[in-house]
């Protein structure tokens, strides 16, 4: 069965300014089964959303809930904060799926080279060289790439970048093992307001990730729910 993976980040990509309190750039990739999406972690955040708001119409969004704002303002109340995250880090810890993150220090690329690339162009590239290591060791020959749309100046950059790693390769991939497992029709964008599941839910990791990274230690702990799932190996049983 294909694969289904949804693209998040967290920070910004550019290396002009770089935030001291938050210098890294973090692209992470979600990568289910196709068929474990569907039975499994989809109905699992629809029995979510209908048990706390009684309808599936909720964007699971990291900062909304971080800032218990909005659809969150409820977890302001520890007594309804503490079970609605065991809820959620249930799903996130029993969840079939694997975990790829490439993180960019900005500042340490800017002083490393002269000539620095795009974290953003980077990223993209250590990620893909990882998933296509992925899909080799569980034989699959098919991956639909969810991402975010975030405008026609960013998709249509993105896009480029994702398609001119098709054309040539990475140092380490050659374009020919690539073109076998995806093409240029595996990436498609789709806007937030679509709700869904998988989107959602690589953005509940890219930040604690992002976070872990920088040294924080609240966002360390909030990590632990998913840090196995990280893809290093055979992950997938």
């Amino acid at each position: 069965m294909a694969l289904i993976a949804f693209l998040d980040e967290t920070g910004d990509h550019s290396l002009t300014t770089v935030d001291p309190g938050f210098p890294v750039f973090v692209l992470m990739l979600m990568i289910f089964d196709t068929q474990d999406y569907i039975n499994g972690t989809v109905p699992a955040v629809l029995r979510l959303k209908f048990d706390y708001w009684r309808h599936e119409g909720i964007i699971l969004h990291s900062r909304d809930i971080r800032k218990a704002q909005g659809d969150f303002g409820f977890l302001t109340t520890p007594d309804n904060r503490q079970p609605f995250y065991e809820r959620l880090n249930q799903i996130m810890r029993e969840g079939k799926y694997a975990l790829i993150s490439v993180g960019i220090h900005k500042a340490k690329l800017v002083d490393r080279y002269s000539s620095p690339m795009n974290p953003y162009d980077l990223a993209l590239e250590f990620a893909l060289e990882r998933l296509i290591r992925l899909m080799e060791e569980r034989s699959e020959s098919k991956v639909t790439i969810v991402a975010e749309a975030r405008g026609n100046n960013e998709d249509s950059q993105l896009r480029e970048t994702f398609e001119r790693l098709l054309s040539r390769g990475t140092d380490y991939v050659v374009k020919e093992r690539i073109l076998q497992r995806i093409d240029a029709t595996s990436l498609v964008f789709k806007e937030k307001k679509m709700n869904i599941t998988g989107t959602q839910l690589a953005d509940l990791t890219a930040y604690p990730t992002a976070r872990s990274m920088i040294g924080s230690s609240t966002e360390s702990r909030a990590i632990e729910t998913f840090r196995d799932k990280f893809y290093a190996s055979k992950f997938f049983p």
